[in-house]
Order: C-alpha cells, then structure tokens, then sequence
C-alpha cells in the first residue's frame, strides 16, 4: 500500500533478526525460497506469488557495520560503499554519475524503473551506544531520511530494533514510520508474538 513504512520493537530474544531474515528471503530475487514457505499458511495467501522472490533487497544490519568503524561518518561511508558496489555490480548498464547512494538508487529507478525493498536491522544501536552524542543521531537519522522518505524507488522499508522510533530533540526525520511495539502490536500480533490462543495452547502443554 501506499503506507509503505513499517517498523517493529521488541526487547531482545524476540525473534526481530530471524523475522527480518524471513521477509528478505520471502521477497528478494536472489533466493529461490518456495520450498521454504511450502505448506505454511501465507502459501494459502491469494498474494504469495505475486510477491515471492520478485525484489531487489537491500538488507542492513547497522550493528555490523557500527562494530567495524570509529565515527559514523565513517560507518556511514562504508555503508555506502559495500551497497554502492553490489549495485553496480547487479545494474551494470546504468550510468552512475555521482558516488552518493541516494543518488546511484534514483539512476537506477530511472534507468530500469525497479524498486527495492529495504530491511534494516538494529537500526537503533547508533542510539544505544551513543546515548548523549546528538550531532551523531542527527546525522544518521539523516541519512535514513534522504535515502527513504518520498523516494520512488521505495516499495517497503522494515526496520526492527529495541527502541521506538520516537521524536529525538526536535528531530523527528523519521515520522513517516508505522511502529509496532510490545504494547501496540495491532495487526501485527500474531506475526510478530504470541496470540492468546497461542498462549493457552502452550499453557495447557
């Protein structure tokens, strides 16, 4: 839909990675992943196949490239870098004149008017680790913004971490998110926890 921004909270040893792992292998053209889903319920779904292994993902796990740099204009860098360099690698015809990540996606949008699906995860260890350095979460909720907000190559964006997307000081770049918590799960509760029934099937056990 057009609400296409979506992100999940739990505590950790909540099933946020394993969950982010299913949506990457359910959605992106480079698995063959319909053995995996056989006989589960979305296979029943009217919409399996029409979204199975048909999108190019871009899939993050923030913490990795966190623990592998000093500052995080140097872990934003080489973020760019290693997602630039698949790209170029996966869209090889076409022209990219600037360096910049949002920029080589729009080229890429523009040349073969593909989407991507973007899964991030521990998006929020930036905000753990460095708690009180606010120039730090400035310029990574930066980045978030340009390379997401009201960009057309966007089909989806899931982020999962620990903590709420919420308004950090007066910035609040990330407003175009849906959250779903522990404690507002809505729709999402029987696919991101226990249901009741769930609960008492166990308890019973």
């Amino acid at each position: 839909t057009e609400q296409k921004f979506i992100c999940v909270s739990r505590p950790r040893r909540f099933g946020k990675s394993i969950t982010a792992n299913m949506l990457v292998a359910y959605y992106s053209l480079g698995c063959d992943s319909k053995d995996l889903f056989k006989n589960l319920k979305i296979e029943n779904n009217q919409d399996f196949q029409k979204h199975l292994n048909r999108y190019n993902v871009i899939h993050l796990n923030i913490q990795k490239f966190m623990s592998r740099t000093d500052t995080i204009h140097n872990m934003l860098s080489e973020l760019e870098y290693k997602v630039i360099r698949e790209l170029k690698r996966e869209f090889p015809d076409a022209d990219f004149y600037e360096e910049k990540l949002v920029s080589v996606l729009e080229e890429i949008y523009s040349y073969y008017n593909t989407q991507f699906i973007f899964v991030i995860d521990e998006w929020d260890c930036v905000f753990r680790i460095r708690k009180t350095e606010w120039e730090v979460q400035k310029e990574y909720l930066d980045f978030l913004r340009d390379m997401l907000k009201d960009q057309p190559y966007v089909a989806l964006a899931y982020m999962t971490g620990i903590l709420p997307i919420k308004k950090y000081g007066e910035h609040s770049a990330l407003n175009m998110f849906d959250e779903y918590s522990m404690t507002n799960q809505r729709d999402l509760a029987e696919f991101t926890g226990f249901t009741e029934q769930e609960v008492r099937s166990l308890c019973s056990k």
